[in-house]
């Protein structure tokens, strides 16, 4: 028989040393430091329940003032309006998106941000120009879509100019509509 010791398994860890003086006061200190947090903690919240909700303080938090821009962004990213902010931006471009010319005889009217449609409506102020854009249609919603990203505008509308009302009477004489070429 031997007289020695079995030897400890390999993944036996020996024993931590108990704390020395130096540690157990690092560690008191660090539960009461705690404590004391805990208990400001609920003391400062007790204060601004009785005078009615935070107050503004040293640090920073979601009331202080903001930059008009930021605030803008915030808002828009917050309601989901990032499309339709985005063809808004095009209308106050449109001359330089189109070109000088075509955007002295064409305007943008309205932007429909159903998702299944997505719809610009552009007026034209007489058939020709509204003729040449419906021809133009393509390379423009893909120059929108490039400007605003994929699939923000699918369609073009355009409409030619609106005419004056149609007038009845005894004194109009049956079958004049006026000048046809250019309404309608």
């Amino acid at each position: 028989m031997s007289t020695e010791e079995p030897a400890p398994p390999e993944n036996f860890e020996k024993a931590a040393p108990e704390p020395s003086g130096v540690d157990l006061a690092r560690v008191a200190l660090r539960a009461a430091k705690e404590a004391a947090r805990a208990r400001g903690d609920a003391a400062q919240q007790k204060k601004q329940a009785r005078r009615g909700g935070l107050r503004s303080g040293a640090r920073a938090d979601g009331r202080d003032p903001m930059a008009l821009g930021s605030a803008i962004n915030r808002l828009i990213t917050e309601r989901g309006w990032e499309a339709p902010a985005a063809v808004g931006g095009v209308m106050g471009r449109w001359p330089q998106i189109v070109g000088e010319d075509l955007a002295k005889h064409c305007v943008p009217e309205r932007y429909d941000d159903d998702p299944a449609e997505r719809v610009l409506t552009v007026r034209c102020d007489s058939t020709a120009w509204a003729t040449n854009l419906r021809l133009l249609a393509p390379q423009l919603v893909a120059r929108l879509n490039e400007d605003l990203g994929h699939g923000t505008v699918r369609m073009l509308k355009v409409q030619g100019p609106a005419g004056p009302p149609r007038r009845y009477g005894p004194l109009r004489a049956p079958g004049s509509t006026g000048p046809g070429d250019t309404y309608g």
